[in-house]
């Protein structure tokens, strides 16, 4: 039973579209091919870049309408897309047990598909972030970029690798994402958020799991699949490729966010930071 699915199908006026809309059919559906990745990936650092380069001698765009509208979209967009996905996962952990629902080839069922579609389109959606940004003349840090930039190519591999872990992370991200759209959306109108700080524990804490499930999974592949003499469970679905580099880049992120952290809110000595303002002349100042 998927009750919310169902209502969606039954009662909202959806527009007839081709199969490999709903279903991932690689050459068919959109951003299925290395090609179009790339070339998507790479138009999005020229326009960035070249954005920001334009903006030097300009001043910055407020842009407060279209950003509030913009994460509002991805807010409820990910809230949604977490039932859907709660609502198809949760039965099938329930009566098969958790290894099963990590790891079992039947976790990827055609609906799950379908969210995982949308859950990659939302990836492109997310990287007009970075425009508003250069447009607004903010600083565009490594940490953004990279992370925007690598998690399309994430979806685009785990979506061909047919990972069946692949709801772990994706549900906990767009848990994330619901509370840091919000965010946005309510700091580009004035409100004081005093949860900013826990936005980057929380994702922080998203990647631990993610990689204690990532992991977990892996190495029970790989001992199920080449080292039988060692304790597993079974194997894990999914291609090696797509496992091995959700790893890497999951691992990459999580010391990435760790790092930004200590930097951002981790307060030094105060005698220290004193001195350090003096010798640089810096005074107390607002940021975002």
């Amino acid at each position: 039973m998927a009750p919310l699915a169902d209502f969606i199908l039954a009662y909202v006026p959806l527009p007839k579209i081709p199969s490999y809309y709903t279903n991932y059919v690689i050459g068919k559906t959109p951003m299925s091919t290395p090609t179009e990745v790339w070339s998507t990936l790479a138009a999005y650092l020229v326009i960035i870049f070249g954005t920001q380069a334009f903006m030097k001698s300009r001043p910055a765009y407020k842009l407060q309408i279209p950003f509030q509208i913009h994460n509002v979209f991805l807010s409820a967009g990910s809230l949604l897309l977490l039932l859907l996905i709660a609502e198809e996962v949760v039965p099938l952990v329930w009566k098969n047990g958790v290894f099963w629902g990590m790891c079992h080839e039947k976790m990827w069922t055609s609906r799950l598909e379908f969210y995982y579609m949308i859950n990659y389109s939302f990836k492109y959606i997310e990287l007009i972030d970075t425009v508003f940004l250069a447009l607004k003349k903010k600083p565009l840090a490594f940490l953004h970029v990279f992370h925007h930039s690598a998690t399309a190519l994430l979806c685009y591999t785990q979506l061909n690798g047919k990972t069946s872990i692949q709801w772990i992370p994706i549900s906990i991200n767009l848990g994330v994402h619901v509370l840091m759209y919000y965010y946005y959306y309510a700091t580009a109108g004035g409100a004081k958020i005093w949860w900013k700080k826990y936005l980057t524990t929380m994702q922080i804490v998203q990647f631990v799991i993610d990689l204690a499930a990532v992991y977990f999974g892996t190495y029970s592949y790989y001992a199920a699949t080449y080292w039988s003499f060692l304790p597993h469970l079974g194997t894990c679905s999914g291609t090696e490729s797509a496992a091995v580099f959700g790893c890497l880049l999951l691992s990459s992120y999580l010391l990435l966010f760790i790092d930004f952290y200590v930097r951002t809110y981790k307060k030094p000595v105060k005698g220290k930071a004193v001195a350090n303002g003096k010798a640089n002349g810096v005074g107390s100042h607002k940021s975002d």
